[in-house]
């Protein structure tokens, strides 16, 4: 019988390759830099084409749930004038200062929490204790404080996103190998060269993934700090569309929403990629 592999034969490092491997340069699809793109919009339209059925045949009201494609098209019409933009651009805003201010203050104390033991100890329990506290709760003394511009806004985004910063910059400093710590030492390497070529190269995989998630739990601060505190933007357009009793439109705004928050995440892991190129978590390592 015909066999439908490849029989073995010797590749060019002078390494048997064995029948059931595919040919060099053949990658299967599913290896393939495409793959995740296909497969992915794949599911978006089949996740739409569920909702668009559920809804037509009466399963669920379409005056509490319009159609997708309905709200598809009420986006793209609102796309086309200005005040969408105008929204957008208050909710980036918004997004971008909180996201700067806690990546600024997370891999600096990052850094310097994480390089000293006796501190790290020290400063555990007061971070463990504020991690888990939501930034909502914090809305009535941001108020009272800032007010309900976009100050308030900010730093609500500000205290929400710093936590997976400055968790992932502690322990990245953490993983610096104590091998090559010793050895710099010997050699009289310290101070701010120790950091700049083995201290922050560590850590920095470390840091890009926490701003990475950071950069997602950002946009869902500011979101609902506007939705809560009235800040101008995506999520105080929501509002004010569902107290009109424009459900069209209320849907079109969260899917506005996801759709910046997919632009967001995935422009943060393009520069991900193209700054950590050197990184093996960034490199596909063929295993035989």
């Amino acid at each position: 019988m015909a066999s439908s592999t490849y029989p073995d034969v010797i590749g060019v490092d002078g390494v048997a390759l064995h029948g059931d491997q595919p040919a060099h340069g053949r990658a299967s699809f599913m290896e393939s830099r495409w793959a995740p793109v296909v497969l992915g919009t794949a599911g978006v339209i089949a996740f739409i084409a569920l909702c668009e059925a559920v809804i037509r045949v009466g399963l669920i009201s379409s005056t509490v749930v319009p159609p997708p494609s309905e709200v598809i098209a009420r986006l793209v019409t609102e796309v086309h004038t200005g005040s969408f933009w105008s929204l957008v651009g208050q909710t980036v805003e918004g997004w971008g200062y909180g996201l700067a201010i806690a990546a600024v203050l997370g891999i600096g104390l990052g850094l310097l929490i994480g390089s000293n033991e006796l501190l790290w100890r020290a400063c555990r329990p007061t971070v463990e204790f504020l991690r888990p506290v939501p930034s909502i709760a914090l809305i009535p003394v941001t108020i009272l404080l800032y007010g309900n511009g976009l100050k308030g806004n900010v730093i609500l985004t500000a205290f929400g996103s710093i936590w997976p910063i400055l968790i992932q910059a502690i322990y990245g400093v953490r993983e610096v190998d104590d091998v090559a710590r010793n050895t710099m030492r010997s050699y009289g390497i310290g101070g701010w060269s120790r950091v700049r070529n083995l201290t922050f190269p560590t850590a920095l995989p470390f840091i890009a993934t926490g701003l990475r998630i950071a950069s997602a739990v950002a946009l869902i601060v500011t979101v609902t700090s506007e939705i809560v505190i009235g800040t101008p933007g995506l999520g105080s357009a929501l509002i004010i569309a569902e107290n009109g009793g424009d459900v069209k439109l209320m849907y079109a705004f969260v899917l506005a929403i996801g759709l910046l928050g997919v632009v967001l995440y995935m422009s943060f892991g393009a520069v991900e990629r193209r700054f950590l190129r050197w990184h093996p978590s960034q490199r596909k390592v063929n295993v035989a």
